[in-house]
C-alpha cells in the first residue's frame, strides 16, 4: 500500500481490476515463458487433462501483479485527493503461499483483489512495518482461480529511531571497530 503503515486498514479488499485472457495472448505468453503444449498448442491441449488451451499460472500471476503495481501507484493520487500525504511502500520480502485453484481459459475475465490481512513492525529494519496481504483472482463465474499470501514493507510515518539503535548504526560504520571488538 502507498499509505503509511499506521494508516493501512486490515481486511479491506482493494479492487485491482480485471483482465480478459485471449487465446492469442495465452499462446504468446506460453511460447515466451512456459512452452508446455497445453499453453501453446490448442489442438494438442484438447487432449490434455485440462481439456483445452489454458493460460500458464505464471501468466495469471503476472497479470495480477501488474494490476497490483498499477493500483499501488494510483493509491498515491487517492491519498492526495483525500488531503493526505502518501506513505512509502517498500520491497517485498517474499511470497508465503501461492495456489492455482482452477485453470484460466481463453475468454475468461479474471478480477483481482488485494486484502491486507495483518501487519506488524519489522523486527529487522527500523522504521518499517510488514504488511501481510491476500491476493485473490476470480473468473467471471466467481470461481477462485489463483490465491497468494504476499508480504510487503511499508514505512512508519512517526518512527523515531531510539538512541541505542542510532549509536549501534554509527559504531558499525567506524573502520576497524569490528576487528578491535573481536580481540
Amino acid at each position: 500500500m502507498t499509505r503509511w503503515f499506521e494508516d493501512v486498514s486490515l481486511d479491506t479488499a482493494y479492487d485491482l481490476g480485471s483482465h480478459t485472457f485471449t487465446q492469442a495472448e495465452i499462446i504468446r505468453f506460453g511460447k515466451l515463458y512456459d512452452p508446455q503444449y497445453f499453453h501453446v498448442d490448442p489442438e494438442a491441449a484438447r487432449h490434455s487433462h485440462f481439456g483445452g488451451l489454458v493460460a500458464s499460472g505464471w501468466h495469471t500471476v503476472s497479470v495480477g501483479h501488474r494490476l497490483m503495481v498499477d493500483r499501488l501507484e494510483a493509491e498515491e493520487d487517492i491519498v492526495r485527493a483525500e488531503g493526505g500525504e502518501p506513505g512509502v511502500s517498500g520491497p517485498s520480502p517474499g511470497v508465503n503461499r501461492m495456489d492455482f485453484k482452477a485453470p484460466v481459459r481463453a475468454g475468461d475475465t479474471v478480477g483481482y483483489t488485494l486484502t491486507v490481512t495483518g501487519k506488524r513492525p519489522s523486527n529487522s529494519i527500523p522504521g518499517w512495518g510488514l504488511l501481510f496481504n491476500l491476493l485473490e483472482a476470480h473468473n467471471q463465474h466467481g470461481e477462485l482461480v489463483y490465491s497468494a499470501d504476499l508480504v510487503g514493507f511499508s514505512k512508519l510515518r512517526d518512527y523515531k529511531m531510539p538512541l541505542k539503535v542510532k549509536a549501534a548504526m554509527a559504531l558499525a560504520r567506524v573502520p576497524g571497530l569490528k576487528t578491535l571488538a573481536r580481540r
